[in-house]
């Protein structure tokens, strides 16, 4: 099937419901720009959208001419009641879904999506008068993408939990969200950005560029002794090392979660 060939089958648009309930729904894309020299952030205006909350995710369906499907599943950049759903790909060179989707989809272009999705790898605000637990937030690569979301939440809430994002990433470049991260350092103290580079620094970066060690991450991470609540999100090799080392240095491996990022 050619990339160049998708476009959208038939769907059923579910109407604005009370609660979030997955259903398929008609998207119209309302802008893209590029996010990296590799991704692309989509921003889509979703008949019947019913919400979803920061972490969750969708499932994109393309239809060929043939009849031909493909779906794959991508995380949400944005949370909320609106219908405005951002998402941020990652090009993969042999996939049949997201060179589409970062290279060809323009603002006007519809798409069938399936949402939202996922309870597990969601964040709330603490209930009132509940005491807040801080909360750690682990990203490498397009990973980050459920993490900002979370973390806009958080900061959106003004909600008093300490939050840190640790992020491992190749080259500065390669930042999903910069503005925005560096945005939410400046106007929310409880919020703290760690960026580790994997192949290349910033000017005067005072450290070398390599892959985040045991020994980094019980540096600049909430300790376990804190009790936080932990979000892992990349791919499968750097979530289950990460987590493995977590449970190492001490946190409690109920307090971990963890979510790889897949699909073609």
């Amino acid at each position: 099937m050619s990339d160049a060939a998708l476009s959208v089958g038939p769907t059923a648009a579910g109407g604005v419901r009370a609660a979030p309930r997955a259903g398929w729904h008609v998207a119209t894309v309302a802008a893209t720009r590029r996010e990296t020299p590799n991704a692309t952030r989509l921003e889509l205006e979703v008949e019947g959208w019913p919400g979803n909350a920061p972490g969750q995710h969708l499932d994109v369906r393309l239809t060929a001419p043939d009849g031909y499907t493909a779906t794959r599943s991508y995380s949400i950049a944005s949370s909320g009641p609106s219908r405005r759903v951002v998402l941020a790909i990652d090009k993969l060179p042999d996939g049949e879904v997201s060179p589409f989707l970062v290279d060809e989809v323009r603002a006007g272009d519809l798409l069938e999506v399936h949402g939202p999705l996922g309870a597990y790898f969601v964040w709330r605000p603490a209930a009132s008068g509940a005491d807040p637990r801080p909360v750690q937030l682990i990203a490498g690569g397009s990973g980050v993408v459920p993490l900002y979301a979370i973390a806009q939440a958080h900061a959106d809430a003004d909600d008093p939990s300490a939050f840190r994002l640790l992020y491992s990433v190749r080259t500065p470049a390669d930042v999903y969200f910069a503005d925005e991260l560096h945005g939410l350092v400046a106007a929310s103290a409880p919020f703290r950005l760690d960026l580790v580079y994997t192949r290349s620094t910033p000017d005067g970066w005072p450290l070398q560029a390599g892959r985040i060690t045991r020994e980094a991450l019980e540096v600049a991470v909430i300790p376990a002794a804190e009790r936080p609540l932990v979000y892992v999100c990349g791919s499968t090799g750097f979530v289950e090392r990460v987590a493995d080392w977590l449970v190492e240095l001490g946190h409690d491996a109920r307090s971990i979660r963890t979510e790889r990022y897949g699909g073609t």
